[in-house]
């Protein structure tokens, strides 16, 4: 494809035909992913490809409890997830019942994912400039993220598709656990890898004009002339 078509028609795949996706195809898509940029070039990712029926069952399961907190937080009118304003749900309670969503199908069948990629970060080689800040850290993101999507990117170069989801961290130490990762090495992403039932060509984006300002937020928008 050509580069502009790449960028403007990746979209998150979550529905997938069976049709196999071989160790060549990865190794391509991961050939082309490892050029991303990261902190001080330590590149501290790795990839575990789960191609296990059962493990790859048992990822979309971890997935659930967190599901069902963003269903009780949605239900009370407040944005999932976030870490500014304190919760009203009781998380605990939230996360063990099973009267509540599980919004995306997919993850109720992950078994059924051609490939279910999880990918780490080595803590010990990240910059991560915000650690004294009082808020969460994000900073160290930007030594993994790049890399995520780059193998997104590909994939969809590739013909193929899937989507980043984020959910399975809040499960780490299962997921340690269950994929044989050291505490240092962070679950920074999760990815499903498949050929899409239906390829979107049409995105939904806002446009430059909404979020790029010229020297200050109050100055002149950027604008195409």
């Amino acid at each position: 494809m050509e580069f502009s078509e790449v960028m403007s028609t990746t979209f998150a795949a979550r529905d997938f035909t069976d049709e196999h996706i071989s160790d060549d195809q990865l190794y391509t898509i991961l050939d082309n992913a490892r050029f991303a940029p990261s902190g001080g070039n330590r590149q501290g990712w790795k990839v575990i490809l789960v191609r296990d029926v059962q493990v790859k069952q048992e990822l979309g399961e971890l997935c659930w409890p967190a599901m069902r907190i963003a269903a009780a937080q949605m239900k009370a009118g407040e944005t999932y997830w976030q870490s500014v304003e304190p919760t009203s749900v009781n998380i605990k309670s939230a996360a063990e019942d099973e009267s509540l969503p599980i919004a995306i199908p997919m993850f109720k069948n992950l078994g059924e994912v051609p490939v279910v990629c999880i990918i780490t970060v080595d803590l010990r080689v990240v910059a991560s400039m915000d650690m004294h800040l009082d808020r969460i850290g994000v900073v160290s993101g930007a030594s993994i993220y790049p890399f995520a999507w780059s193998v997104l990117l590909s994939a969809r170069n590739e013909g193929l598709g899937g989507a980043l989801t984020t959910l399975v961290a809040s499960a780490e130490p299962k997921v340690q656990k269950l994929l044989g990762l050291e505490t240092h090495e962070a679950v920074a992403a999760m990815l499903t890898i498949g050929k899409p039932v239906k390829q979107i060509t049409k995105l939904s984006r806002k446009p430059v004009e909404e979020f790029t300002f010229i020297n200050h937020t109050s100055g002149q928008v950027l604008t195409r002339r």
